[in-house]
């Protein structure tokens, strides 16, 4: 569907919550709309996000890892995306790699529904086990839709993304920015993206529970604004301590502005942060 700049966004995707196919976007999503249905059908990629949870969640106790971490990725990396067209952000990846720009949208969801699945290896440095694994299912799954050399180059990207989520790893991308960031917009009430204390209450604990909401919308002087519902001061620990990190070196940074506000009424140690 072709893009038309007169349609508010906001009005189509609910904050970033869900992708809608028959919404209007910034960009040409023919070929996403096409290749996306046939990856979340997919047997290999669906027991993937289910048993990547195994590690995180089961053996090490950290927060969801699985289908619906990815589902909320990759909705957020796509309205971000959405978003950042919308004001023109100019995307590198695919078109440095000679790939047309109805391909950018499909390196964005490939990238974030397969980001994390190098946790069936282990949960630390999961980042790197992702790449082989996601580089064989890639291998099957793009020759369906695209010519050898497109493969290879869609294969470059869509691992470099991959990479790139990890905070170690520097984006050279725009579209590996987009993932960067967007694993760290998962982080609503019991989603957060820093680990549980079980049976406690520590800083991670806290923060854990202290995000309400998160919504993604036009940000008028930047692109895209971020706002984050906090209903305690502890989520201050959330954006200063991971979605800061994931923002620094994500050639986004002057894209994007992120605003947190402490809304409950009685508690004012932090009422708004801006990032």
């Amino acid at each position: 569907m072709s893009s038309d700049a007169s349609v508010d966004p906001k009005d189509t995707t609910d904050g970033g919550r869900e992708y809608d196919p028959e919404a209007d976007h910034a960009y040409p999503d023919e070929k996403l709309n096409e290749i996306l249905p046939e990856l979340l059908d997919d047997p290999e990629v669906t027991t993937y996000l289910e048993a990547q949870n195994v590690n995180a969640v089961t053996r090490k106790g950290y927060n969801d890892h699985g289908t619906k971490h990815i589902e909320i990725v990759r909705n957020r990396a796509l309205r971000l995306y959405d978003l950042l067209k919308r004001g023109g952000v100019g995307f590198n990846g695919a078109r440095q790699q000679g790939l047309d720009e109805a391909d950018e949208p499909v390196i964005v969801a490939l990238a974030a529904t397969l980001h994390d699945i190098g946790h069936i290896v282990h949960r630390d440095e999961h980042a790197y086990y992702s790449i082989p694994l996601a580089a064989d299912l890639l291998d099957r799954f793009l020759p369906q839709f695209y010519e050898t050399p497109s493969v290879v180059r869609m294969k470059a990207e869509v691992l470099h993304a991959i990479l790139c989520h990890h905070t170690e790893e520097d984006p050279l991308t725009h579209e590996a920015g987009v993932i960067r960031i967007a694993d760290a917009l998962d982080m609503e009430r019991g989603r957060s993206r820093i680990p549980y204390e079980k049976g406690g209450r520590g800083i991670n604990t806290l923060s854990s529970q202290a995000i309400s909401s998160v919504a993604l919308e036009e940000g008028g002087d930047v692109p895209v604004l971020v706002e984050i519902e906090m209903i305690n001061a502890a989520g201050v620990y959330q954006v200063d301590n991971l979605l800061k990190a994931k923002m620094q070196n994500s050639r986004l940074e002057n894209d994007i502005r992120i605003v947190a506000v402490n809304t409950k009424a009685d508690d004012q140690l932090v009422e708004r942060i801006e990032l």
